[in-house]
């Protein structure tokens, strides 16, 4: 592991984190960022397996047969292409979701099937433009992208379905870090961390890295009925609004006060008796933690419950600021207290345990 001093005594493997967030892996099309997680996750667990939609499910076997299945997706919110027009110009549709707000002037990848290529999404000067197009609310179906390059050869290389991503890097910023994908690479990193931690589990842990989360849960939702576990804990990011412009009631989580234990989001109301264990565990063990109460939203907590049958179900979320953005945010000692939470629990959890109403 290749780590360094984020300040506070943490060690942190940035390099990774940085692999994991700029790495490409919009939904259903997660393959890139699926390699780096197969040689990761691999290392760090008895058994990987990969199924039919591109989840990847690393195993470390316990002494029993109860099961808990630790999940977090792979996937980022981009775009697909869907036209190209007679000057070149790139017309998308949005994979999850990004606010159009944010997209003008950006940097983007257009991933051809023949090779990456760079463009911007334009935004013309605010002097040529009247008053009424300045207050125009923008939309998606209104980004064109520009490659700079000849409407032939744009046309040669680029078709619809190519999928796009923002154009960034992951950086330090002070006591966070912040780039693209934080949501949810940097909850994938922290299940990598956890699962280096854990030795001779009682139970049989599966660490799932899921896709296709940012359009309704989808592997999340196949793994609840393929994996069947007895518990299932879910890793996401969650809001933390407390920047200007809030009240403290609206902050939802605030970074620096370690990670988040997820009550409910819209997706889900976690069980009770899993948040209240979370919360023991991490008082027992000293480990900085909030309450998560997140009025819209969902993650794949809600995919372990399914037809399958009714499952305890709980989540940790790490507070980020900007979410769905290109400078998503994040403390490094609320990421480590994640970790430590997650490792913790797992390490702790004996299958004996009745989480039933």
């Amino acid at each position: 592991m290749v780590s360094d001093d984020t300040g506070g005594g943490l060690e942190f493997d940035f390099d990774l984190l940085k692999r994991l967030t700029e790495e490409r892996g919009v939904p259903g099309y997660e393959d890139r960022i699926r390699e780096i997680v197969r040689e990761e996750l691999g290392a760090a667990t008895d058994e990987l397996r990969s199924d039919a939609m591109g989840n990847l499910v690393g195993t470390i076997e316990g002494e029993s047969d109860y099961s808990v299945a630790v999940a977090a997706h792979m996937d980022e919110i981009g775009f697909m292409v869907t036209h190209v027009d007679d000057r070149g110009f790139v017309s998308i549709d949005p994979l999850g979701g990004f606010d159009p707000r944010v997209l003008k002037a950006q940097r983007v990848t257009v991933h051809a099937a023949d090779g990456d290529l760079p463009g911007v999404i334009g935004s013309p000067p605010p002097h040529t433009l009247d008053e009424e197009e300045r207050e125009k609310t923008p939309k998606i179906e209104d980004v064109r992208i520009d490659l700079g390059l000849p409407a032939e050869e744009v046309d040669e290389h680029v078709s619809p379905g190519d999928p796009v991503t923002m154009r960034q890097t992951t950086e330090r910023l002070g006591e966070h870090v912040t780039g693209k994908a934080l949501d949810d690479r940097v909850s994938v990193f922290a299940m990598i961390e956890a699962a280096r931690r854990i030795e001779n589990p009682a139970v049989t842990i599966h660490f799932a890295a899921t896709v296709q989360e940012e359009v309704g849960l989808r592997g999340a939702r196949a793994l609840g009925v393929d994996l069947d576990p007895d518990l299932a804990i879910a890793l996401d990011v969650t809001v933390a609004n407390d920047v200007p412009g809030f009240e403290e009631g609206e902050y939802i989580t605030e970074c620096g006060e370690g990670t988040a234990i997820k009550l409910k989001d819209s997706s889900v109301i976690t069980s009770p008796k899993v948040h209240r264990r979370l919360r023991e565990v991490a008082e027992a063990e000293g480990i900085s933690h909030q309450l998560e109460i997140l009025p819209a939203g969902g993650t794949d907590t809600a995919g372990f419950q399914t037809p399958a049958g009714a499952k305890p179900v709980g989540a940790i979320s790490i507070p980020t600021r900007y979410l769905h953005t290109v400078t998503e945010s994040a403390r490094t000692d609320d990421i480590a207290a994640t970790i430590d939470l997650l490792a913790a629990f797992l390490e702790s959890e004996t299958g004996e345990r009745d989480y039933a109403f």
